[in-house]
C-alpha cells in the first residue's frame, strides 16, 4: 500500500483522518497561503488546497497526499484566521446573529499515478446573537485564534452555534464523506 500522508499540522485535521480508521503520516505543508488570490470561493478553496497538497506532494514518488483549506464567508467577504484577539472580537461580532457560509477545498493527490482530484464542501451555519461580553470572554479563552471564522464548532465555540445546515465535519476543517469519495478514486476505501 502507497504511504498516505496528511499534508497539515491542524490537530483537527489528523483528529477527523483518524477517525477513518486509515494509516497515515503528517507532514507540515510550507505553502503560504494568500487569500488575495482573485477566484470564485470554490476555486479558491481547491486552490489553496490543491497548493498545499502539491508542497508537499513534490517530496514524494510513491504517496498519496491529502490536503485541504477552509475558510468562512460571510456575503461575499472571506474570513480566514484572526491574526489576534482584536481581529477575532472583529469577526465573531460580524458573524454574530448571522448565516454563514464554511467553505472547505479538498485534494487528494497520488504522485505514482500523477493525478489529483480536488473537491469542495460548503456548509451553511448560524451563529447565535452574541453580546460583547460574550464575545470578548470566548476570545479571552484564545480557542478561535487559529481557526477560521474565530471560532470551533467542535470546542467552547459549540456553544455560539445555533444552528448548521450541511457537513458538520466541513465546519471543523475536513469534510469525511467528499473525502472518503476522493479516495476511492486513488483505491482507498474506508469501508
Amino acid at each position: 500500500m502507497k504511504k498516505i500522508i496528511l499534508a497539515s499540522s491542524s490537530p483537527r485535521r489528523k483528529k477527523l483522518l483518524k477517525q477513518l480508521g486509515i494509516p497515515f503520516e503528517i507532514v507540515h505543508s510550507d505553502y503560504v497561503e494568500d487569500m488575495t488570490i482573485r477566484k470564485p470561493r470554490k476555486e479558491l478553496a481547491q486552490y489553496l488546497a490543491l497548493e498545499k497538497g502539491m508542497a508537499v506532494a513534490r517530496k514524494y514518488k510513491n504517496a498519496i497526499i491529502i490536503s485541504a483549506d477552509t475558510f468562512v464567508c460571510l456575503g461575499k467577504k472571506i474570513i480566514g484566521k484572526p491574526r489576534d484577539g482584536k481581529e477575532a472580537i472583529a469577526h465573531l461580532k460580524a458573524l454574530s446573529g448571522r448565516f454563514h457560509t464554511v467553505v472547505s477545498g479538498i485534494a487528494v493527490i497520488d504522485m505514482q499515478a500523477e493525478k489529483h482530484y480536488i473537491a469542495t464542501e460548503e456548509t451553511r451555519v448560524k451563529i447565535k446573537t452574541l453580546s460583547e461580553k460574550e464575545i470578548k470572554a470566548y476570545v479571552a479563552t484564545k480557542e478561535p485564534l487559529d481557526k477560521a471564522g474565530a471560532y470551533a464548532i467542535q470546542g467552547l465555540g459549540g456553544a455560539l452555534v445555533e444552528e448548521v445546515d450541511g457537513d458538520y465535519f466541513n465546519v471543523i476543517g475536513l469534510p469525511l464523506s467528499k473525502l472518503s469519495i476522493l479516495l476511492k478514486k486513488v483505491g482507498i476505501h474506508i469501508y
